[in-house]
């Protein structure tokens, strides 16, 4: 393993993830902002928990982009640069940089973003936290040109109010670097 040449908590890029090692820099990203998700637990309560931290792709390069993190390939022998990175997510993730944007915007509003997979969606979004409260929007990042259908957004709305969460539409203009976001409340007569 590679001396350590700074504080900041080093991440192995392994297949589509990133993997941080130490516990300690694991429970400080996790404490200090509900990055990534500990090995093995389902439902972490707070940071008392001893596994490596999993992050996806987008976690980390918001991370190392902020300075927050350093990402290495091959057990920390390379450091990954952010172009690298960067192109990594371009190719693991359609519109990569669309839903980077959207990450960031919303992680600057202070909010906490974690994939939105199980629900259908790019994001499960928190006022506080997992374990905390629970994610009440979902956002799905669209671009301007993208054609979205009457029936989608009812069965993106429809799975939202089951789960009692709100539906939100981030549509996004990336090279000006400007989101709005869209949400949709849904009513019964």
């Amino acid at each position: 393993m590679m001396p350590r040449m700074s504080k900041k908590p080093l991440g192995e890029l392994v297949e589509n993830r990133i993997v941080v090692w130490s516990i300690e820099e694991s429970r400080r990203l996790f404490n200090g902002g509900f990055y990534g998700k500990p090995m093995g637990v389902s439902k972490p309560k707070g940071s008392d928990f001893d596994a490596p931290l999993i992050l996806d792709l987008i976690e980390g390069y918001y991370l190392a982009k902020i300075g927050g993190i350093a990402i290495y390939r091959g057990k920390m022998e390379r450091r990954i640069s952010l172009r690298v990175m960067e192109k990594i997510c371009d190719r693991e993730y359609t519109d990569f940089k669309e839903k980077f944007l959207v990450y960031k915007k919303l992680r600057e509003a202070n909010y906490v973003v974690t994939p939105g997979i199980k629900f259908g969606c790019d994001f499960a979004v928190y006022e506080h936290g997992p374990g905390i409260d629970h994610a009440p929007y979902l956002v799905q990042v669209v671009k301007p040109d993208e054609n979205i259908t009457a029936t989608g957004i009812v069965l993106s709305g429809r799975l939202a109010t089951t789960v009692r969460k709100q539906f939100i539409l981030a549509m996004t203009e990336a090279e000006k670097e400007k989101v709005n976001f869209l949400s949709f409340e849904w009513w019964r007569a």
